[in-house]
């Protein structure tokens, strides 16, 4: 909003006080210790071997790594809300220098992705050329913030130098299986032994494997390989011609970026078997440190669930189901495959059997009518909106029955949108009693309700007259035995032991685990991505490129953009940028197995942005090995196990907390891959997580609901308008869009970057959203002018710092010195960062009011307390103080206990609960002590008037209860 600059005021009086601390003199300042720390290299963190030799000092300090999350480089710059996080990192990697430890702090860029796809085909310029102007202008603003990187490391993820390694990873993963005895990856090679030797049974085969022709070896190996290509059920988005994961899929069914329908299709597609990892996925969660938040959101999305496969026989195989209540399998009376379940066709029979419901045909002719139409209805939807609480549930009579495996009992077999292909089998078996999606089904299609658990809440045993089901793990079972079995009586958890043990005796189940989670999807029907290092044969098996061939470069296209499609037309496919450009698709290559030059055609899907953040903490540990992933030294040095830290991992990793099951769960199964085949040390990338809240502005709208210029918005006696029109203002995100994006570059233009930075870390604490206020950041200017002029004199330009020993202090300076040294360094150790500014204020305030000149120590031990904060100004400062260091690698202050405790505390004395006197004592006064201070005490003498005393009650030294007779 429009208001005079208080900065530009201050300008003004220059003439009057010419070395007054200014927008200008700031920028000065600011723009010159930042080319200081360039040339110096004041930034760069030594590794163990090479840069640490003959640095015994540097060697023998403790490390810290710490990390905020890629950024993207958007062309429109970066706005206040973006370093948030950035400047937290920076104070806190600051604090740990100066706390005597070798800090690693870096920042890359994320930049493969769609945004840089889209603006280039909106603009024909290639996305290179964009993302590398995007990087080159994030990096002037992120430089003028005073960032204190180790530059050395930095890099973006669209370099082939570092791709190259995605690329690899991508190898390592192919080229695995997980072995579930040993609870590990191994490679491929080692149960291609297994197989040759006769080991391990080949699946699925009888004959040898070396019997087995090489199509026929290949799609053995990819039912056991970590990342492998599979026809399967895919999100589909032909607005943006591409599919997507299911995290990128809103919770209406749309794709998160442009808001496009998505739909079911089937499709070949990458895919990472994350799924292998699920129990260590979640077992590991327990030894890290992050928000519990993020921990449950983990959990719930892996989705751990106890119970029974259990297999239903139908024309002479089965449909196998996952249920976690295998003891009401006696009220099942019928099944539900989902829509997009590969058995559908196979059972679907020519005709309706003889006296099929028409309830349940939908009205079509033939059962392929009937579950064609049904199929179509259903691909429309997203999963969320398959699973929600409908009243009309909907569905379809196949025209087959499966038998009930416990009673024998043929029971008809459905497909309806409340089944999901990607929980559990896609198939569940049908309890209408016990399950209130089922009940409803049943009701609409007029299907059995058969009570097996007895209901405790009055209802009877009569389903007929239900109005709902009834579901219970504190009941007795009912109506559940046959010839061989009875659950009849038994409590839930001792009917599932029973129930259980009887399906694995008889063939036809087994105890199991289940998990919500989904193999990971990993194709993107795009350019810019990295290319996969994968070719077919003319078999269609694929192979992997030798590594002297990576990187495997982007080729140039004409045309960027994946084929789109009407936004609501589901029957499209996938046309990829690539496989335009025949001369890179198609190619002769000799892979080194012996075979020679042979034809191969390129996968022509580029891999998710999600990979090229899968592993970038392991590159900035190592940048520039072109030999090796990462140094085995340098990566033990960095983020090896230690106490406390049984998996490894980055000290701290600062980012938002929409990324919990995106990037936050995909890096940690790269990181177990690695882990397992022996390239890393540490089993996790990020020990511990920390997410910092955001930044918010208000948005401001007028009478049609478009956004107006919040710069350009006046107030008046409590009300808003925009050149004369009344506005209405609501507290949202910060965006161009909005048209209420603050630049950090206007905020430096007007007060300096370290004035920025404090305002940032004092609006409240860091992981808490704030609404961001213009107006408001004037009083961190002030304090920095405030800190300035106890050193510096505004009219001569001299330092006004007095030499004084401590001793000639004031006991009241050295007290309000103390308290503040001791709480910043608490503050900052627990990244309050907002109380230890507030602890500052007091401090600079304090010397303020006192007048007269600065004891130089106390001068000294402000300037060290304020350089993480504002490393522009202190390190000014300092040199004014007559140092020739820099503040960066300073000891951070260390208090002195004796004046950081209290002489006297206030002890409250009250009888009956009503206060009768305050008394001052010492803090280390002892209970005995402190009652005898308080009965001796006149005003307590008085108020008790002679009464006796029943009781008193002590809780050193601030409180004493008498409690009289």
């Amino acid at each position: 909003m429009s208001e005079t600059n208080p900065a530009a005021a201050a300008a003004v009086s220059a003439e009057a006080a010419p070395h007054r601390y200014t927008a200008a003199v700031a920028a000065e300042i600011e723009a010159r210790w930042q080319d200081f720390w360039d040339a110096e290299g004041t930034y760069e963190a030594p590794n163990p071997s090479g840069d640490l030799a003959g640095e015994p000092e540097e060697a023998a300090k403790p490390k810290k790594f710490i990390m905020d999350m890629f950024p993207y480089p958007s062309g429109a710059g970066l706005h206040v809300g973006h370093p948030l996080g950035y400047i937290a990192t920076d104070v806190f990697a600051r604090f740990q220098r100066m706390t005597g430890h070798n800090v690693l702090h870096t920042l890359g860029f994320d930049a493969f992705g769609l945004p840089a796809e889209q603006y280039a085909v909106q603009t024909g310029t290639h996305p290179r050329v964009s993302t590398e102007a995007n990087i080159e202008n994030m990096k002037v603003q992120l430089r003028r913030l005073g960032l204190g990187h180790d530059k050395r490391r930095s890099f973006a993820t669209i370099d082939p130098d570092y791709y190259k390694w995605t690329q690899w990873i991508f190898l390592q993963i192919f080229n695995s299986w997980y072995d579930d005895e040993a609870r590990k990856a191994r490679p491929i090679s080692e149960l291609i032994d297994l197989f040759e030797t006769g080991e391990r049974a080949v699946p699925g085969h009888t004959r040898a494997w070396s019997e087995l022709s090489t199509a026929e070896q290949a799609d053995v190996l990819g039912e056991f390989r970590l990342a492998y290509a599979s026809d399967a059920p895919v999100n589909w988005c032909p607005g943006l011609g591409t599919v997507l994961a299911n995290e990128e899929v809103t919770a209406d069914g749309r794709s998160e970026r442009g808001n496009f329908p998505v739909f079911k299709a089937k499709l070949r597609q990458w895919n990472m078997r994350i799924t292998a990892y699920a129990d260590r996925l979640l077992d590991d969660l327990d030894a890290l440190d992050w928000p519990e938040a993020i921990k449950l959101q983990q959990r719930n999305w892996i989705g751990r669930s106890e119970g029974a496969r259990v297999d239903f026989p139908i024309d002479g195989e089965s449909i196998t189901v996952f249920t976690t209540r295998p003891d009401t399998l006696f009220g099942a009376t019928y099944m539900v495959l989902a829509p997009e379940h590969p058995l559908v066709e196979k059972f679907t029979p020519d005709t309706w059997p003889q006296g099929t419901h028409q309830v349940w045909t939908g009205g079509h002719a033939t059962p392929a009518e009937a579950v064609a139409a049904y199929r179509a209805q259903a691909a429309s939807k997203s999963d969320v909106e398959r699973q929600a609480e409908a009243k009309d549930k909907t569905g379809v009579f196949i025209g087959a029955y499966a038998t009930n495996p416990v009673n024998g009992e043929r029971i008809p077999v459905f497909i309806a949108d409340y089944v999901l292909m990607g929980y559990g089998t896609g198939a569940i078996m049908a309890v209408p009693a016990g399950d209130q999606r089922d009940f409803e089904f049943a009701r609409a299609f007029e299907l059995p309700i058969r009570c097996i658990v007895e209901p405790t809440d009055g209802r009877g045993t009569d389903t007929s007259t239900w109005e709902d089901a009834f579901a219970s793990y504190d009941a007795r079972i009912i109506n559940s035995s046959n010839d061989g079995i009875s659950l009849d009586g038994l409590g839930v958890v001792d009917a599932k032991a029973r129930i259980t043990e009887w399906l694995e005796r008889e063939g036809v189940g087994e105890g199991t685990v289940n998990f919500r989670l989904r193999d990971w999807l990993f194709s993107r029907q795009r350019y810019w991505g990295e290319p996969f290092p994968i070719v077919y044969d003319e078999d269609g098996v694929a192979h992997a490129l030798p590594e002297s061939m990576l990187p495997l470069e982007l080729p140039e296209v004409e045309d960027y953009s994946p084929r789109t499609f009407d936004p609501d037309d589901a029957d499209t496919q996938p046309e990829t940028p690539l496989s335009r450009n025949e001369e890179w698709s198609n190619v002769t290559l000799d892979l080194g197995d012996g075979r020679g030059p042979r034809r191969y055609r390129r996968e022509t899907n580029t891999m998710p942005n999600w990979a090229g953040s899968c592993w970038y903490e392991l590159r900035y540990l190592d940048p520039h090995n072109s030999e090796k992933l990462v140094d085995p030294a340098i990566e033990r040095y960095w983020m090896g196990p230690r106490e406390g830290m049984p998996h490894g991992g980055v000290d701290l990793y600062i980012g938002g907390a929409e990324h919990a099951v995106l990037h936050l769960l995909y890096a940690r199964f790269w990181s177990k891959v690695l882990y397992d085949l022996g390239h890393i040390s540490s089993a996790e990338p990020f020990h511990k997580l920390y997410n910092q809240g955001m930044i918010q502005a208000y948005v401001y709208r007028d009478s049609r609901g478009i956004a107006v210029p919040a710069a350009e918005v006046e107030e008046r006696d409590g009300a808003y308008s925009y050149q004369g029109e009344k506005v209405t203002r609501l507290l949202g995100k910060m965006g161009k869009s909005l048209k209420n994006a603050v630049t950090p570059d206007e905020i430096c233009a007007e007060y300096g970057a370290d004035t920025l930075r404090l305002y940032e870390m004092a609006m409240g604490p860091l992981d808490v959203s704030r609404p961001w206020d213009t107006r408001a950041v004037v009083g961190q200017f002030r304090l920095l002018q405030r800190l300035w002029r106890n050193v510096v004199d505004e009219t001569t330009g001299e330092v006004t710092v007095v030499d004084t020993e401590d001793a000639a202090i004031d006991v009241d300076t050295l007290r309000a010195l103390h308290k503040a040294i001791d709480g910043v360094r608490q503050d900052l150790e627990g990244m309050r960062f907002n109380t230890a500014i507030a602890k500052v204020t007091e401090l600079n305030n304090h010397l303020t009011k006192a007048g007269g000149p600065v004891p130089r120590s106390v001068a000294e031990a402000l300037v060290l307390l304020v350089a993480p904060l504002a490393p522009h100004i202190a390190e000014e400062l300092w040199r004014k103080l007559g140092h020739t260091d820099s503040v960066v690698h300073r000891d951070f202050p260390v208090a002195d206990p004796a004046y950081v405790v209290d002489e006297t505390v206030t002890c409250v004395v009250q009888i009956k609960g009503k206060v009768k006197a305050r008394l001052e004592v010492p803090p280390s006064i002892s209970e005995e002590e402190l009652e005898k201070v308080a009965l001796a005490d006149e005003k307590v003498v008085s108020a008790l008037a002679g009464a006796g005393i029943r009781k008193v009650i002590v809780r050193a030294p601030k409180l004493v209860n008498i409690v009289t007779a």
